[in-house]
């Protein structure tokens, strides 16, 4: 099985290609510069692994929740590239991704959404055989802010070590940390989605049949208006703060 992936939600921009179970990958926290680098970095890992675009059997992509426009690039390179080669999809969560960079088995994933708010999601991490360690989401990912985050229904509720992953745990001052306080074991509030996650879950998701047509491939906002105006984030915010 020979996939490339994607992940471009966030300030970290990062290519992954999987090679019949090995992963080489391009990662760089780069604020902005997505579009220059994702294809080039795509062009250069298959280059190297001298494999040519027509020999992949899919493609792999963060779908979100994150930045509207880092989701939208890697939506809309991935089909690009999916329709010229007539090749499936491998849409993956971005939070799933991040879940994966923590060895905890309770895992709870947060990404700073901004405008006082977080993207989370709980999982629980268990042996998905040879493709990769799946994680089990427990209830719907959400955006939310940090002081009205409560664990989801059917979330074990005696667990009190969950490991805390992604940059929402720092947003709003800590505020998630501080909700949680007392169930977290371990925090990486630094870590950021890797496309090399991203390709070991789409390889999992290949394994079990579900690529999809490249159209039938969605972005996950989470949020119902994705381009709040300037006045509109202001007016969030004053509602929050007062």
């Amino acid at each position: 099985m020979k996939l490339l992936a994607l992940e471009t939600a966030t300030e970290a921009c990062s290519v992954a290609l999987w090679l019949d179970g090995e992963v080489v990958e391009r990662f760089q926290i780069a604020p902005r510069r997505h579009a220059e680098l994702t294809l080039p970095w795509a062009g250069q890992l298959l280059a190297e692994a001298g494999i040519a675009r027509t020999q992949l059997d899919a493609i792999a992509l963060g779908r979100g929740p994150g930045a509207f426009t880092g989701v939208r690039l890697a939506i809309a390179l991935a089909q690009g590239m999916a329709l010229a080669l007539d090749r499936p999809l491998l849409p993956v969560s971005t939070l799933a991704a991040l879940a994966m960079r923590s060895a905890g088995r309770h895992v709870l994933a947060a990404i700073d959404a901004r405008m006082g708010e977080v993207y989370v999601a709980a999982y629980e991490r268990h042996d998905g055989g040879a493709s990769a360690p799946l994680p089990f989401r427990y209830g719907e990912e959400r955006v939310l802010s940090p002081d009205g985050f409560v664990l989801p229904a059917g979330a074990p509720a005696d667990v009190t070590d969950w490991h805390g992953v992604g940059t929402g745990f720092a947003a709003v001052d800590g505020a998630l940390r501080r909700v949680l306080d007392g169930r977290l074991a371990t925090v990486a509030e630094r870590e950021l989605p890797h496309a090399a996650d991203v390709v070991r879950l789409g390889a999992a998701a290949f394994e079990r049949g579900e690529a999809l047509a490249p159209e039938r491939v969605e972005p996950a906002y989470l949020r119902d208006n994705v381009a709040l105006t300037l006045a509109e984030q202001r007016a969030l915010r004053e509602s929050r703060s007062g």
